[in-house]
């Protein structure tokens, strides 16, 4: 008769939580700040075809690092949670509390009755009509979710980029200001001998909630207006703000309600959402 190998509960949670701490660390970092417009998702990604930065709903924006696979689920499910709460009751019920709840409970029972748990670190972030108002959720692979100080950094070297970022974070930044703080967050690890490095602009994917457009906040910063951004270009911020509404509003009025859902991809670069419009 063949012996059955015996492991504590304890011992396969610590190899779960090891195996899902190491594939989280060998994914590129991201950030997630408060700013005085709105919160700005700053996440290293070098291809283009796979978005690590996503709307969820009309004030709720998702990023994640980790498996791409993993976390895509996971805000697809968001998406499709959103959609079916908004409709059968009311937008206003949606909230990103409720969300990062429901991912903990999904996170949570994965990673108590699978043999391997999901790779992935998630925030989900509801934008308010102050910086006071901004809602930051950390999601984790065990199911942990913490609510943020308006700032956040995830990944492999996710300590060291949060002192960073503590350190120069202030929620009255406007966006130029808030995009070179995030980058020079990211850019402070990874170097060699531990130095800075620079990160190009075709390196980056940067989205932000806009907390003055009315409906769905969303929209992603590419091209002329985010090399703008970069190089401190304050044309470029006045460019990339071009076209929004300039009234914040919730969307509590019939006459405002989005007619559109977040889970097409494509309607995130459709020609009114164009960053720099």
């Amino acid at each position: 008769m063949a012996m059955q190998f015996y492991a504590s509960p304890e011992q396969i949670m610590r190899d779960r939580s090891e195996l899902a701490r190491k594939g989280i660390a060998r994914g590129r970092s991201a950030v997630v700040l408060s700013y005085a417009g709105g919160v700005l998702f700053v996440a290293e990604n070098l291809s283009s075809a796979l978005h690590k930065v996503s709307e969820i709903y009309d004030r709720i924006g998702f990023a994640a690092v980790g498996r791409y696979n993993e976390f895509e689920n996971l805000r697809r499910a968001g998406v499709r949670m959103a959609d079916l709460n908004g409709l059968s009751y009311d937008r206003r019920d949606v909230t990103g509390l409720g969300l990062a709840n429901a991912y903990a409970q999904t996170l949570g029972a994965i990673f108590t009755e699978q043999s391997k748990p999901f790779e992935v670190e998630i925030c989900v972030a509801e934008v308010g009509a102050t910086p006071e108002d901004d809602s930051l959720y950390r999601n984790t692979y065990d199911g942990s979710v913490t609510d943020e100080p308006g700032r956040m950094a995830m990944g492999g070297q996710a300590e060291a980029i949060a002192g960073v970022l503590k350190s120069n974070h202030r929620s009255d930044m406007s966006l130029g200001e808030a995009v070179k703080v995030a980058v020079q967050a990211l850019a402070s690890v990874g170097g060699e001998g531990g130095a800075a490095r620079a990160i190009a602009a075709n390196q980056l994917e940067v989205a932000v909630l806009d907390r003055n457009r009315v409906g769905r906040t969303f929209r992603r910063i590419t091209g002329g207006a985010l090399t703008a951004l970069l190089d401190g270009d304050a044309a470029g911020d006045a460019a990339s703000e071009a076209g929004r509404e300039k009234t914040p509003t919730t969307p509590t009025e019939e006459a405002h309600k989005p007619t559109t859902s977040a889970g097409s991809a494509d309607l995130e670069d459709k020609p009114g959402d164009k960053s720099g419009a």
